[in-house]
């Protein structure tokens, strides 16, 4: 079979890519590799060009192979991609296990480490070295072999059961929608959410409006429907989707694997000799003890919780005035802080929207990345991507070609909710030349419905920001070894550093006559708007930072204190009790948030999802250089450029931070910009 995953170009070639290529590719690629390990593992005293070099191409085919793989599953995903997915799973678990547990290899990196080389290799070759051997570490290669066949099955485990997670809850947000007929019901929603639901009913061969669990659809019915028995019916949908509660209970209940997931990373975390999973966690991140997590996320909670306290009974009381409320229910809170926020600035998501057409957005993300970077974006013709929606750019600089961005920006059937940065391809530099780097940045936006293109409101905006930062972070690398160019070996709680830092610019006037335009008069923002939009920038920050510290400390109190045996109630009672110390929002008994908390149960933030505040403090800081020199500043942009972007993962996070900023971050700036100092 002429396997297009085998292929050599040097891009995926999408439409010749089926279900049935996928596992024999990887099959393929596994086979070859471990041929090689043996020649890696011989006598040869090694040397960068005969050890490391080759384990890096053989990182790079895996990665070749499995990357568009990956990428479909999530994003075009079918039965038969599922099915072909999953089955690659347990050989890719068992093959990394191998790699971590290769006695052989571990000794060979111990030798560049001690050699005459070693003082000649560069920040990035040692950071490299540095990394693997820890990285070995943290497999456990220093156990007994009874213990390593243990550490394997676990492992194996964990991927089936993060991947069966995501499953549930994929299948569980596209399995249910709400039909409305009558008219009444749909006072308050602005009418292009209207329009995009009737045209949801007609695909559907249905009569009326229908409203589905994918965010865009949620989140609007949720802020603007007047009907509150419709707003209550749709949070009961979304906040018990693949659960033992709500419309489909036990349909694609994820509570045991949930349990069986924390369960096994403890277990995973003890046989390497850590006291629990969240010091496994940290091995690996900037901040390397528990204790200074916790009273990081603690801090701001002290700083947090009378205000949010005081902006909840805010609410409570507009409510009540406004139309009676008695009690204030978690599916009005998103409403009545619209209504509020409408009546006190004058502004509303939905009045923004046509401000900001997607393409003329994106024109503007481009343009201002060039005035920072020196960048252009230009778009690749007769691309070879997977859904017609989809746009591939060419990134260049004054030298040349520097990267390549695919573009999936609409929500549509069988595509992951949410939105999020891949890597396509690393940097590489070999004999053969440069390969260049290429990511995807995946969104879900409201679709273009008949003439009306896809509309988007501030906080869609700022998403694709803070994506397109992390796209940056790996296109602009300057490093030529894929272990630690671009997004590789940063530390995790550093990487949302660039994709919070761009988010910035959305706030400015600057920023904004660049990315608006409104789409029947092309005007800019006007600046009363804009006025509005920044006077309402701050409104009930503090409810926002408690959600965040909610979810950061329940994650890490839960990686934190799980064991190999956890009560059926371990999981709630936790968030139960982060909340009591937490929120000031009531929420009901059958809320089931953890059950779709995929960021911890089926991605990379399991005891890390701190990071978006830890990184956030850095982003800020990072910012207020630029608002001292100049928003657009080019000798700012570029610094940032060659110490934060370009370096990827090739030193130490907080090294190349000072490098930047010239001292250590401080919380200034962050609480400045969250309203909080005030």
């Amino acid at each position: 079979m002429n396997n297009p995953l085998l292929s050599a170009d040097s891009l995926p070639p999408f439409t010749r890519i089926r279900a049935e290529h996928m596992e024999p590719a990887i099959d393929a690629v596994l086979a070859e590799n471990r041929a090689q390990l043996a020649h890696l593992t011989s006598a040869e005293a090694p040397t960068w060009d005969n050890f490391v070099e080759p384990l890096e191409t053989m990182g790079e085919r895996l990665h070749h192979a499995w990357s568009p793989v990956a990428h479909l599953n999530a994003v075009m995903n079918s039965p038969a991609i599922r099915t072909a997915y999953n089955a690659c799973l347990p050989k890719l678990s068992n093959y990394a296990t191998e790699l971590g547990h290769n006695t052989g290899l571990q000794r060979k990196y111990l030798l560049l480490k001690s050699s005459a080389a070693w003082k000649r290799y560069t920040p990035a070759q040692r950071k490299l070295v540095e990394d693997a051997l820890r990285d070995f570490r943290l497999a456990g290669v220093d156990l007994a072999p009874d213990q390593k066949a243990r550490f394997r099955e676990i492992m194996q485990e964990l991927s089936r059961l993060q991947a069966k997670f995501e499953e549930n809850l994929l299948d569980a947000t596209q399995g249910w929608f709400k039909q409305v007929t009558d008219a009444d019901s749909l006072r308050g929603i602005p009418a292009t959410a209207q329009a995009r639901a009737r045209h949801e009913a007609q695909a559907r061969g249905l009569e009326g409006h229908v409203f589905t669990l994918d965010y865009p659809s949620y989140s609007t019915l949720i802020t603007y429907a007047d009907d509150r028995a419709l707003r209550e019916e749709m949070y009961r949908a979304y906040s018990t989707r693949a659960s033992d509660q709500g419309p489909d209970a036990g349909r694609w209940d994820n509570s045991r694997i949930m349990r069986d997931i924390l369960q096994l990373r403890h277990e995973a975390a003890v046989l390497t000799g850590f006291g629990n999973f969240a010091e496994y966690s940290l091995a690996s991140k900037m901040v390397h003890a528990p204790g200074e997590v916790l009273a990081f996320l603690e801090d701001l909670v002290s700083r947090c919780r009378t205000a949010g306290k005081r902006e909840f009974d805010e609410l409570q009381h507009y409510a009540h005035e406004r139309d009676g409320l008695g009690k204030l229910q978690a599916w009005d809170l998103g409403y009545y802080t619209e209504k509020l926020r409408e009546l006190r600035f004058s502004i509303s998501d939905e009045a923004l929207r046509p401000y900001f057409p997607l393409d003329r957005v994106c024109s503007g993300l481009f343009e201002i990345m060039h005035r920072l970077y020196g960048v252009r974006f230009v778009k690749a013709a007769g691309a070879d991507v997977w859904h017609p929606d989809v746009r591939l750019y060419e990134i260049h600089d004054e030298h040349g070609l520097r990267g390549r961005l695919y573009l999936d920006l609409l929500a549509r059937k069988h595509k992951r909710s949410g939105a999020w940065m891949d890597d396509a391809v690393n940097r590489r530099r070999t004999t053969q030349g440069l390969q260049i780097p290429a990511a995807y940045l995946t969104c879900n936006f409201p679709p273009p419905v008949g003439d009306t293109p896809s509309l988007l409101n501030h906080e869609e905006v700022r998403t694709l920001f803070h994506e397109c930062g992390h796209c940056l972070h790996h296109l602009l690398t300057r490093v030529d070894y894929p272990s630690v160019a671009g997004i590789n070996g940063v530390a995790w709680d550093a990487v949302e550093l660039p994709s919070q830092f761009h988010e910035n610019f959305t706030w400015t006037r600057e920023g904004l006559d660049l990315v608006s335009g409104h789409y029947q008069s092309g005007e800019s923002l006007p600046p009363a708007l804009y006025e509005k939009l920044l006077a309402a920038r701050n409104f009930h920050t503090a409810l926002a930072m408690l959600r965040q510290l909610e979810f950061g400390l329940f994650d890490f109190d839960l990686h934190l204190h799980a064991g190999t045996d956890l009560d059926e109630d371990f999981i709630g009672a936790t968030l139960a009790e982060v909340r009591r110390r937490v929120s000031v929002v009531p929420v009901p008994e059958w809320n089931r948030f953890a059950h779709g908390f995929s960021h911890i149960f089926a991605g990379g933030y399991a005891a890390g999802y701190y990071s978006y505040l830890w990184a956030e403090v850095l982003a800020a800081d990072a910012y207020s250089a630029f608002e001292e020199n100049g928003i657009f500043d080019p000798e700012t942009g570029s610094r940032f450029q060659n110490t934060i972007l370009a370096q990827g993962g090739s030193r130490e996070a907080m090294e190349l931070f000072i490098e930047f900023r010239g001292r250590q971050p401080t919380l200034d700036a962050f609480l400045r910009l969250n309203g909080i100092a005030a």
